[in-house]
């Protein structure tokens, strides 16, 4: 064994002397180890040192607010019934959605919810069934207070709809085609519209949203992401009779003085100031050295009312009401209809190139509030103006066609109507929500349009309704 020493000693002599000579010659070992990320914006300079001040904003928490509010949506069933107690017979009615606005059971609604019932039945969100007894409704505004005999229900509190902004996103709740329940959401598209779909003397000063709104909406809530109560949901414009990307609710501020005139009164108490108004358009703007086109001129103060007591006179330019800025004939009316009759406003306002302030203390409105918008035109030249052409029904058009209305007969080439895509042979049947049968009548309801004309009837050969919008100027 001795006489194998040297070969043994000889070969790990060499092989210790080859792996140093590879350790110090040959390739470097590969570590793998978790790699350490840096993340750089695309734009980045090595040169310039950039401090950036950009903060990132949290997306809304809808998921709480929906899980927060949808408890205190409930659905509404408004019926016709006749009979005596041996029977009843169900002829009629209308379903929408309510919001539960306390805890012992105050719901509130829109009027054209249960305009058409005498039994109000409420379907709440966790499967219970109440007949409600209808308080009060408005139908200037549109609203209706309901009340269920129970306690301790989820409810939601009203916030300030004054301070929604533009691009705000807002939730919407409520039953579309009776699917209990439903939640929307989309943004604030627009504040203060006016679209005309309640009748003379309605308080017109909606939030637009996006938020999917379809039949069956109608009384639900439109909701912040803090969960506050901001509107309820009322109408949609659309071509097809279902959401086209528009819906309309009315402001929290004007809901919640309504509701509360009709749970302390039965009815609203409702400021009267006793003006005439009409918006402000570039001409006036300019006459006036203004920088904007914002605010109402007066186009008549009444003898002896609220406005001419508090030194307010025709042609006076109002540009805010307590400080907040008055931007639209409806922004206006909104702001005065949320107060009560002797309340006292202070109205900023342009005279004679000055600007002055007055306050004026509203008196007690016992009318409805009379039209927002002056119309100086007949009814005539608010036809040539937009290009309408019209004609009564004849005997045989009113046995065959199923409902009444006004033939249009006539549209002017490149005219309003055109641009409206009103077609000849549309007949019309509503104009700004009240019910025409005769080019008398229509007549009588061009006269009083103001500065918004909303036209609906139907296509004797097409299925459905149709609705045309256009700004008289």
């Amino acid at each position: 064994m001795k006489k194998y020493y040297p070969f043994i000693i000889t070969g790990l002599l060499s092989a210790g002397s080859a792996l140093g000579i590879f350790y110090v010659f040959g390739p470097k070992p590969v570590i793998m180890q978790p790699p350490v990320t840096k993340t750089l914006l695309t734009n980045y300079s090595p040169i310039v040192d950039h401090h950036s001040t950009y903060e990132s904003a949290e997306a809304p928490d809808l998921v709480k607010a929906a899980n927060s509010s949808k408890q205190a949506v409930v659905f509404i069933e408004a019926l016709e019934t006749s009979g005596n107690f041996f029977a009843t017979h169900t002829t009629g009615g209308s379903t929408g959605s309510g919001v539960i606005i306390s805890q012992d059971g105050y719901i509130a609604t829109n009027h054209h919810v249960i305009a058409d019932g005498n039994q109000i039945n409420v379907l709440m969100e966790d499967g219970r069934e109440f007949e409600a007894k209808l308080i009060g409704s408005d139908p200037s505004t549109d609203l209706a207070l309901l009340k269920v005999d129970t306690k301790s229900l989820p409810y939601l509190t009203f916030g300030n709809s004054d301070s929604l902004m533009i691009g705000e996103w807002v939730l919407a709740i409520g039953n579309p085609f009776r699917l209990y329940s439903t939640v929307t959401a989309g943004i604030v598209s627009a504040k203060a519209r006016n679209i005309n779909i309640l009748d003379d003397g309605g308080i017109e000063n909606f939030i637009q949203t996006d938020a999917a709104v379809n039949p069956g909406n109608s009384g639900g809530a439109l909701v912040s992401t803090s969960g506050q109560l901001m509107g309820i949901n009322t109408a949609i414009m659309t071509y097809s009779g279902q959401y086209e990307g528009f819906s309309f609710a009315i402001p929290a501020n004007l809901a919640q003085k309504v509701l509360e005139d009709i749970r302390q009164y039965g009815s609203p108490k409702r400021g009267w100031l006793g003006v005439v108004i009409r918006p402000v358009n570039n001409e006036i703007a300019d006459e006036a050295g203004m920088t904007e086109i914002t605010g109402v001129v007066l186009e008549k103060v009444n003898e002896g009312s609220a406005a001419e007591a508090g030194g307010l006179n025709e042609g006076d330019i109002i540009l805010s009401i307590d400080g907040q800025k008055v931007t639209s004939s409806p922004d206006f009316i909104g702001k005065v209809g949320q107060h009560h009759p002797g309340d006292i406003l202070t109205f900023a306002y342009i005279r004679d190139h000055k600007n002055k302030e007055a306050k004026v203390k509203l008196s007690d409105s016992r009318t409805s509030i009379s039209p927002d918008i002056a119309n100086s035109k007949s009814a005539d030249a608010v036809m040539d103006e937009i290009g309408l052409g019209v004609r009564d029904l004849d005997d045989k058009e009113k046995s065959k066609l199923p409902k009444g209305g006004v033939m249009v007969d006539e549209i002017g080439k490149g005219s309003q109507v055109e641009h409206a895509n009103m077609e000849e042979n549309f007949i019309i049947t509503r104009v700004n929500g009240t019910s025409v049968s005769n080019v008398l009548t229509l007549k009588r309801e061009l006269q009083k349009a103001g500065s918004n004309l909303y036209l609906q009837g139907y296509y004797e050969n097409f299925p459905g309704d149709f609705a045309y919008s256009i700004t008289l100027n």
